[in-house]
């Protein structure tokens, strides 16, 4: 097989990680201004939509220098989807957020080597974000229809517990097609990230069951051993007596 080097592409990726983490939280942090403050002034709107096509640019720029450095670039595009849609669909441009994880790379030095608890974390981040991003943006496509339901932060908050959760309430839900395809891309969200809780508890529950019987069968050989030794000093006390007994005689 052959592999490519692609150590010019890995180098950028390093170099500019954490600057784009940065403009990841300028980017949620202005999104959720424009979102939650909606009786901002035009000007206060019109500052926070430049630093969001700004920061959107600088992604999009981000992407097609990381393509021109990949030297497969045919699987670079098939391995970065998902950056690929969030540079041509500017409609969804505030899932460009979810970088925010490359942040729990510092709680994941906690749980070095343990590769359950690290599922764990990153979960729960992509949890929050994911929570997050959805609900500002339902907030942000629904609340202003004439037939809405959700239209305010905390019902499009509810609707996002209720639908990352599969559960469905069904008294909040999107009547926009805007809002429908975040509520597609939430159910699929919440599928996954259900599917890799329900996985990461199921892995500790097997790993307790298999330290239980571990301890169990420790126990049952120690207790082997020590009936084995008890045997052995009961045949060297009835050698004892037997000499003993003899001896007398």
């Amino acid at each position: 097989m052959l592999v490519t080097d692609e150590r010019r592409l890995d180098q950028w990726e390093r170099r500019a990680e954490w600057p784009l983490t940065g403009l990841a939280v300028l980017f949620v942090v202005a999104y959720a201004w424009q979102v939650l403050d909606d009786r901002s002034t035009p000007g206060v709107h019109a500052v926070l939509e430049v630093v969001l096509w700004l920061v959107w640019l600088i992604f999009a720029v981000d992407y097609a220098a990381r393509l021109s450095l990949a030297v497969d670039k045919r699987r670079f595009i098939v391995t970065h989807l998902f950056d690929l849609f969030t540079v041509v669909l500017p409609m969804v441009r505030q899932l460009r957020v979810l970088r925010l994880i490359t942040v729990l790379q510092v709680l994941n030095k906690r749980f070095a080597g343990r590769f359950r608890q690290r599922v764990g974390v990153y979960a729960a981040g992509v949890t929050v974000l994911v929570g997050l991003c959805s609900s500002l943006a339902v907030l942000d496509a629904e609340r202003h229809h004439p037939d809405a339901t959700i239209t305010t932060f905390g019902d499009a908050t509810w609707w996002t517990l209720t639908t990352i959760s599969t559960v469905g309430y069904g008294d909040r839900y999107p009547v926009t097609w805007e809002g429908r395809l975040v509520a597609a891309l939430l159910m699929i969200g919440g599928i996954a990230l259900l599917g890799v809780i329900t996985g990461t508890i199921a892995s500790w529950l097997v790993e307790r069951l298999s330290g239980v019987e571990e301890s169990v069968a420790e126990a049952e050989q120690a207790t082997a051993a020590e009936l084995r030794l008890v045997r052995a000093e009961l045949a060297e006390l009835r050698e004892e007596l037997r000499a003993a007994g003899s001896g007398k005689r």
